[in-house]
């Protein structure tokens, strides 16, 4: 199958979603220099992104409306709104607070092969030889980035990495649900949908377990809040699903290989971040064994 024009849009869109996300990170941590906590800046986060969905939501209410949709459909559209966007996010800032942006993003960067087993698992799609290899030398790739991490940052760094797997594979699962729930309600509904589910989870979150007054924080910290709504999530969340209606959730895989690079660029700009030599040497393998998942996986579905 040739590369048509939908496709590179798709690419396109992809890495310039990927770009935008992998931005969040490095805010986050800005945020934590004001004296913040994880849930305190999600909340920000989720408020401001909040009328935007809203606003969405009403304008393409009747999108894809000539398709009949189940109500176990919109029960599945809570159940990954649920998990894609509030629990993802909630572990992802909580493990922020203890490892760097650049490592979490190499972390985060293992959920392409955590779709694929979990494609294989619930959809019974097979897993190749190659495609085994190459999911062994990603998680190799984070040992290898990891325990040196734990050598300079102390035993913190192991609880900061297991919030990052989790974040992983809770993004995964929305990744994987995704994919046949977005030509039901179309990209622009769907999106909208999962990302209010997400939104009023991390309100009730905030509203039972936490007692910080919301006006009390600086001026720096709503600006960062703001911008995390917008650039690092309402507008990368659209650009995401759009790309994996173009290209596929498999395909995707190669466009988020830019992921890791950009926060490690960004986190050096804007927080002097550095990775050791060891660690950049681990986030290089984790890159080539995605790159080889997505690169069969693309084949495979050529050949179909």
């Amino acid at each position: 199958m040739q590369t048509t024009k939908k496709n590179w849009y798709g690419i396109v869109i992809g890495i310039l979603g990927i770009v935008l996300f992998s931005s969040k990170a490095v805010m986050v941590k800005l945020a934590y220099n004001y004296e913040v906590d994880a849930i305190s800046i999600l909340l920000l986060r989720m408020l401001f992104a909040f009328p935007f969905y809203v606003i969405i939501a009403y304008v393409y209410r009747h999108q894809n409306k000539e398709v009949k949709i189940k109500s176990s459909d919109y029960a599945w559209v809570v159940f990954f709104g649920f998990i894609g966007y509030y629990m993802a996010s909630y572990f992802d800032f909580v493990g922020l607070t203890y490892i760097k942006a650049s490592l979490e993003r190499i972390i985060l960067f293992l959920y392409p092969t955590l779709v694929i087993l979990l494609n294989r698992f619930f959809l019974k799609q097979p897993i190749t030889k190659i495609q085994i290899a190459a999911i062994g030398l990603t998680y190799i790739g984070i040992v290898i980035a990891f325990s040196d991490e734990v050598a300079i940052s102390g035993s913190e760094a192991y609880l900061g990495g297991f919030f990052i797997l989790l974040s992983a594979i809770t993004y995964a699962s929305y990744l994987v649900g995704s994919g046949w729930l977005i030509p039901k309600f179309g990209v622009m509904k769907f999106t909208a949908y999962a990302m209010i589910v997400s939104c009023v989870c991390v309100f009730i979150h905030y509203s039972i377990i936490n007692d910080t007054n919301l006006f009390d924080f600086s001026w720096e910290v709503y600006v960062l809040g703001f911008l995390i709504a917008v650039f690092a999530t309402v507008i990368p969340s659209f650009l995401v699903s759009a790309s994996i209606k173009m290209i596929s959730s498999s395909n995707f895989a190669i466009v988020a290989g830019i992921g890791p690079i950009s926060t490690i660029i960004l986190a050096a700009i804007f927080l002097n971040e550095t990775l050791t030599l060891l660690q950049l040497f681990g986030a290089l393998v984790v890159i080539v064994g995605i790159l080889l998942v997505s690169k069969k996986k693309r084949k495979l579905t050529n050949e179909d």
